[in-house]
């Protein structure tokens, strides 16, 4: 329970911060001044000053490489070093697309039984920890609301990166968008309602290529953080309902082996289903890594627990 109260101040703190960024000038790309600005400052490359003759072949090309190259191989390889290590780590504790599939994921349940309107079977109404998720059609609509409100706030924040946010949002308010930027808001809240409804799932295994580099470089390292399942305990899970497969927001089965999480989100929500059907301390599911998750990783549940 403390990990998911954590992971809900993290990610709800990174939505925040993905919000406000463009106004507050943190970060985004100005296409009217045709550079980045970056923490209230103007990031450029010295490319204008160079044509113009202010600046020297050789100023331009440190530039670049202090202000372009350089930040980039820090970035991304901080990035590929977190996730060798701990898998997709920003997937599940701060990205704000997986908080909204999340937010969808219960509400659907809720409103049909399923996470998902591709699960094949409706999930028990009643979990083996007590918990309870009555089906009630008046969900959808909640739903509904859910999918299309968070469409259109992604579509404006998103134009809100590559032109000035006061214009953007004062031309919404004051109903004055232009054609372009109402053209840019209809399509994209369009395109991420169809997402959100029909392959939010899909998109975060597949299509976002953030997520898809997380997991290649997480796969790579066997001693890697990694959910691990206490197959001496196993006959535990008998009486259970499958609370773990039930409640993983990316319909993956925590206790099979690696190669079968491969977009596993290091969410820990399964571990947190697991200890609360059985005893405090006493679940089958656990974080491990070094050489219980090199042991481990590769092992496949038997096959009654599937």
């Amino acid at each position: 329970m403390q990990l998911q109260r954590l992971r809900g101040w993290t990610r709800s703190g990174f939505f925040l911060l993905f919000l406000l960024a463009p106004p507050l000038d943190l970060f985004r790309l100005d296409l009217l001044k045709g550079h980045f600005i970056f923490l209230g400052m103007n990031w450029e490359f010295g490319l204008a000053a160079l044509t113009q003759g202010e600046l020297t072949a050789t100023a331009a090309v440190l530039k670049i490489i202090t202000l372009g190259f350089l930040p980039l191989v820090l970035f991304v390889g901080g990035g590929i070093w977190i996730s060798w290590r701990y898998g997709r780590l920003y997937c599940g504790w701060l990205c704000p697309h997986f908080s909204v599939v999340e937010m969808i994921n219960s509400l659907m349940r809720r409103a049909s039984g399923r996470p998902s309107l591709w699960d094949n079977k409706k999930l028990p109404e009643t979990e083996s920890d007590g918990t309870t998720y009555p089906e009630r059609g008046f969900y959808w609509y909640w739903t509904g609301l859910a999918i299309i409100g968070f469409s259109f706030l992604w579509a404006v924040v998103l134009l809100t990166y590559l032109l000035p946010p006061a214009m953007i949002y004062s031309n919404l308010l004051s109903g004055e968008l232009t054609r372009n930027q109402g053209l840019f808001i209809g399509v994209a809240t369009l395109l991420f309602s169809l997402e959100f409804l029909l392959a939010r799932h899909l998109f975060c295994r597949f299509g976002c290529a953030v997520g898809l580099f997380q997991s290649l470089a997480w796969m790579m390292n066997d001693r890697a953080l990694v959910v691990t399942f206490d197959r001496d305990r196993g006959d535990a899970c008998k009486t259970c309902t499958q609370a773990c497969d039930n409640t993983c927001p990316m319909r993956l089965q925590p206790r099979k082996n690696k190669r079968h999480m491969f977009t596993c989100t290091q969410c820990a929500r399964c571990i947190d289903a697991c200890e609360k059907v059985q005893a405090p301390g006493e679940s089958l599911l656990h974080w491990r890594q070094g050489d219980e998750s090199s042991a481990q990783s590769n092992r496949q549940a038997p096959t009654h627990f599937k």
